[in-house]
């Protein structure tokens, strides 16, 4: 019978605990014990003495064999409970006082994440000293998360003061927030009002934020998976096509697209889709002259205006 990696893990913590106590064991009554072959034993016998509490000798499983019988030489050792050593208990404890002091946590979370603290300063002794010198600031993305995170929970619409780095400006906008995730940054998805679709804001860009009475109420939508990242076009986003020299080829590699046509020059012809055009604006300004936007017309109309009034603030 076929055994996986699960398997043969399960089975190697249950051999641990059989031979700790049966020191002097028979490796044909070992065998029959756990229904498989010396030859498998003989196999798992030798990764053993690889595991432990840590790769320091004296914690390594100190296992042997003779052929007939099985011997173990620290069983007292490897028994011993695992402490934490002084830089994680200071890690661990700084982070869960300053988690407890963000506001809009619920009150109950607050409570748990206090108890389980304390607990911790008792188990970690001496090595709890230097957490208490110690203290983290949450910035405004805190906040922001906290306000988010029960809206959420007590599902309330949100208002939000949210800062378009492709429109450069403030924009005020209600929002009904479905979920919190982090890819790189700190995002919320939600069904924005303004737009009647479902959008990504980022915490950090959220100027200013206040919890609304209105209930949240957002159409039901078919949650993305974001383990290939943010960026993830649909069939349905609006196409551009952008032109790109040489030195513009890194775009194809950041950037996902439907094509990358080969251009006379050695550059690329790029079909590309996105649910925000217009933030393609700041590629464009990037690439200067190694890359353009070619169509639809509007968007590279829009890109050569951005280009030329930065030349003129240059200018002036």
């Amino acid at each position: 019978m076929a055994t996986n990696a699960i398997d043969q893990t399960r089975r190697m913590l249950s051999l641990v605990t059989y031979l700790r106590e049966r020191p002097g064991a028979r490796v044909s009554d070992v065998a029959r014990a756990f229904g498989i072959s010396e030859d498998e034993l003989i196999a798992d016998l030798d990764v053993l003495p690889m595991c432990g509490t840590s790769f320091r000798g004296g914690d390594l499983l100190d296992i042997d064999t003779d052929g007939d019988r099985i011997w173990w030489h620290n069983p007292d050792d490897v028994a011993e409970p695992l402490r934490l050593a002084a830089d994680e208990a200071t890690a661990l404890l700084v982070a869960a006082r300053a988690v407890a002091t963000l506001p809009g946590l619920r009150e109950g979370d607050r409570q748990a994440l206090l108890r389980a603290t304390a607990k911790l300063e008792a188990a970690a002794g001496e090595a709890a000293g230097a957490s208490s010198r110690l203290s983290v600031t949450f910035e405004s993305e805190g906040g922001v998360f906290a306000d988010v995170d029960r809206a959420i929970a007590e599902r309330r619409r949100l208002w939000l003061r949210y800062y378009s780095p492709a429109r450069d400006e403030l924009t005020e906008r209600e929002v009904d927030p479905i979920r919190l995730f982090a890819v790189g940054h700190t995002y919320v998805e939600a069904w924005c009002r303004l737009s009647e679709a479902r959008r990504t804001f980022r915490l950090d860009r959220v100027a200013e934020i206040k919890l609304l009475d209105a209930p949240a109420d957002p159409p039901p939508v078919e949650l993305r998976d974001l383990s290939e990242g943010l960026v993830q076009p649909a069939a349905e986003d609006p196409e551009v096509v952008i032109e790109v020299g040489p030195g513009g080829r890194w775009v194809a590699e950041y950037y996902p697209h439907d094509s990358a046509e080969e251009l006379p020059d050695g550059g690329l012809r790029i079909t590309l889709r996105t649910p925000d055009p217009a933030s393609l604006r700041r590629l464009a300004l990037r690439l200067g002259r190694d890359g353009r936007i070619v169509a639809p017309q509007a968007l590279a109309d829009s890109a050569r205006r951005a280009a030329c009034a930065a030349l003129a603030a240059y200018g002036e």
